[in-house]
């Protein structure tokens, strides 16, 4: 779960969001869901405290607007209509579930607030914990997206089903013979973090060769040397490597040698959507 609280600053060309907090708070719905169908009790607490805490933030910050949004494992737990109206009765937050179409939408909006040439055609790749979103651009237009149940989490769980891998390379193959030469944007933070490691400079893209590089050195360590010596956090530690597993393939199916990382995701996507719903889209046309 991550609170995002940004400003937007507007420039000639496009809005560019500041970050002015950003907390995260590993709950990992997943691990009960992608397992059980189900979200635990325990997890559902957990769920209620850290969205009372992030509502109070959002008060001392002065937050205009607030848009909390659960995705896959909340689209898929078989309770999830129970769980939502107790943490929204306990928490005072309403909680809205997207679906996969609407969350891969959100994520792209964040490439009008990137340096990026318009007129290219790029794919963009969010890896999570329950699903991966695959979304191609041309010329500054979103011509094919697609939600796929490929997740770091569900990987560690070993619940990635043999059919979605094979539907996420159909889906590739379609995009690679109608898209041409595509370049990638990455983001999630499994990504973002191995641009870290990897040492870029600001806008350097990340090759296959640098992703499978640092992918094949931390999976050297253990997990506890993740922590310790790499000084990953717990809760990124065990899911970095599936997460560059995932980028890798994609890459692969898609004929993509490079990807740009902007360090930017689903939360930035929400805070330019609200933004965008009050005062209008920039850049978009």
């Amino acid at each position: 779960m991550r609170l995002l609280i940004g400003d937007v600053v507007e420039r000639a060309d496009h809005p560019v969001i500041k970050k002015t907090s950003l907390v995260r708070v590993p709950i990992r719905l997943g691990a009960d869901v992608f397992d059980d169908g189900n979200i635990g009790d325990a997890k559902r607490d957990q769920l209620t405290k850290s969205l009372k805490a992030f509502r109070l933030l959002s008060e001392v910050y002065g937050v205009h607007q607030l848009r909390c949004c659960a995705t896959s494992a909340m689209r898929e737990a078989s309770n999830s209509a129970e769980v939502i109206a107790r943490v929204e009765m306990e928490s005072g937050v309403h909680i809205e579930v997207i679906n996969g179409k609407l969350e891969a939408d959100l994520i792209v909006n964040t490439f009008w607030t990137q340096d990026l040439l318009k007129d290219r055609s790029y794919l963009y790749i969010d890896v999570g914990g329950g699903s991966t979103e695959i979304t191609w651009i041309e010329n500054g237009q979103r011509k094919l997206s697609r939600s796929f149940k490929i997740g770091t989490v569900r990987s560690l769980q070993h619940q990635v089903a043999d059919q979605e891998w094979a539907a996420l390379a159909a889906f590739l193959r379609d995009v690679q013979a109608s898209g041409g030469n595509l370049m990638g944007i990455g983001t999630g933070g499994n990504i973002n973090r191995i641009f870290k490691e990897n040492r870029n400079a600001y806008g350097e893209p990340l090759s296959q060769k640098d992703i499978r590089k640092q992918r094949d050195r931390i999976a050297s360590y253990s997990m506890e040397d993740r922590v310790k010596v790499l000084r990953l956090r717990p809760d990124r530690a065990d899911v970095i490597v599936p997460a560059a597993d995932i980028f890798l393939r994609v890459m692969e199916e898609a004929g993509i040698e490079e990807v740009f990382v902007p360090k930017v995701g689903l939360a930035d996507g929400i805070i330019y959507d609200l933004y965008t719903k009050q005062y209008g889209r920039k850049g978009e046309s």
